[in-house]
């Protein structure tokens, strides 16, 4: 199967050494706090809330990024958040290799394993756990602190279990990521 390209105006994104292609319009608060694992594109109006973090000095690794992640337009990213002894604070979060976040979708987890598809207009509630080789249908609420499991499928709201994934989901999803990175070429 062959796919067209997807061509962006070059002046528009910015790419890094590691490869990552990042969207001048996008929105990246506390970028100091955010490490992306390389070859990752984020997309136009996407927001990353790097400076969403405990306070102190020093920097710390607010949002961790894996390789060849997909952060689509107008989806949001920010750590989540509690109180704890009368003390508000954030958390950071983790999310792994291979892993694409659908248009519009709203990420507060504190964990995102890898091989991982969320789909559009999904809100992944604060200290969700989604584990490795998941797949999150469009439209999906999964509610905080929920535990996804490894090769499930979840949709609804709030989330539940709609089916289960092949065991050869990983190189799915690499290829499809690989695919999509390679046809992401400037005009």
């Amino acid at each position: 199967m062959e796919l067209a390209p997807i061509h962006y105006e070059k002046s528009e994104y910015i790419e890094t050494d590691t490869g990552n292609k990042v969207s001048r319009k996008s929105v990246i608060h506390g970028s100091q706090n955010i490490i992306l694992g390389g070859k990752t594109i984020i997309q136009t109006e996407c927001m990353v809330r790097g400076d969403l973090r405990r306070s102190g000095t020093g920097h710390a690794v607010v949002i961790a990024v894996g390789k060849y992640c997909l952060l689509t337009q107008r989806s949001i990213i920010r750590p989540p958040s509690k109180v704890y002894k009368n003390i508000f604070s954030y958390y950071p979060m983790k999310i792994g290799d291979f892993v694409h976040i659908g248009e519009n979708s709203i990420v507060e987890a504190a964990s995102i394993g890898s091989h991982v598809q969320i789909g559009k207009n999904c809100v992944i509630g604060r200290f969700a756990i989604i584990k490795d080789c998941a797949r999150i249908l469009d439209n999906t609420v999964i509610a905080p602190n929920c535990i996804i499991p490894s090769f499930s499928v979840y949709g609804g709201n709030p989330g539940l279990l709609k089916a289960e994934l092949p065991e050869c989901w990983p190189q799915v999803m690499e290829k499809e990521a690989k695919l999509y990175y390679s046809i992401f070429t400037p005009k």
